[in-house]
């Protein structure tokens, strides 16, 4: 594999990545939300976010070449082996937590993947033009949310402001570049990235000023999920994920 080939399969593994782990993150809520829609609708996002691993990941197999499958990469790698932003893998906290992490992720999202629809890579452009349009009600959803815990009542706005600080410094990882991310982007693979912070500092500022919240002070992040470095949080989560296939190797649906 030429050092192309391998930065080509590793920017598109860190995309499935970071769908996989933050849609079985979201997947806890299923029977845990406040109510019944909500429940639905957490659902339904979290099966967004694994059907738009399933396609990546499947993506990424096929461009390293080694007759891997999305299972493969999904139920056996190690913790170090994954890709994702931390953000993805904190755990799912209170409802507050879970729509700021939401409305910051939703975002970044949407202004990625729109970028992304013009990808040299044409099948990554087509996943990301169907990725686009549901991270485009994502975003709207959970921008709903923000504005109603943040702007509701004194404990909701409590908690909301809480969850702003405590995943804050989190979202510096977003926008940090290493070389895999500069070749992608010189190769037509990727979009700009400096446009896209832009426009991400843009929507959540207004976002933040709108939930009557507080933006916090930027703040250093001492590891990095691309670079395999992750919270404590990531292990547990791969234990309950990978369960199944580490027990009963080789099971398929």
């Amino acid at each position: 594999m030429n050092i192309e080939q391998q930065e080509h399969f590793e920017y598109v593994l860190r995309l499935g990545d970071n769908a996989l782990i933050l849609g079985q993150r979201l997947s806890e809520w299923c029977g845990h939300s406040p109510f019944v829609e909500e429940d639905v609708a957490m659902a339904n996002t979290a099966l967004d976010h694994v059907g738009r691993a399933r396609m990546l990941l499947t993506h990424a197999a096929d461009i390293e070449g080694k007759g891997h499958s999305e299972d493969d990469l999904a139920y056996k790698r190690y913790e170090r082996e994954f890709k994702n932003f931390l953000i993805a893998e904190l755990p799912i906290g209170d409802f507050a937590f879970s729509m700021v992490r939401q409305a910051l992720v939703d975002t970044y999202h949407y202004y990625l993947f729109d970028g992304l629809t013009t990808s040299a890579d044409d099948t990554l452009a087509a996943i990301a033009a169907k990725a686009v349009k549901e991270s485009r009600y994502h975003l709207r959803r959970s921008s709903q949310w923000l504005c109603k815990l943040g702007d509701g009542t004194e404990e909701s706005h409590i908690k909301t402001q809480d969850a702003v600080t405590r995943i804050w410094r989190f979202t510096s990882e977003l926008f940090e570049y290493d070389s895999v991310d500069q070749n992608a982007i010189a190769a037509g693979l990727a979009p700009d990235m400096n446009a896209i912070e832009n426009s991400w500092r843009e929507y959540v500022s207004n976002l933040l000023r709108e939930a009557t919240l507080e933006q916090p002070d930027a703040a250093p992040l001492a590891a990095s999920g691309r670079d395999g470095r992750h919270t404590e949080h990531l292990g547990y989560l791969l234990a309950e994920m990978q369960y199944l296939q580490r027990a009963y190797p080789g099971q398929t649906w």
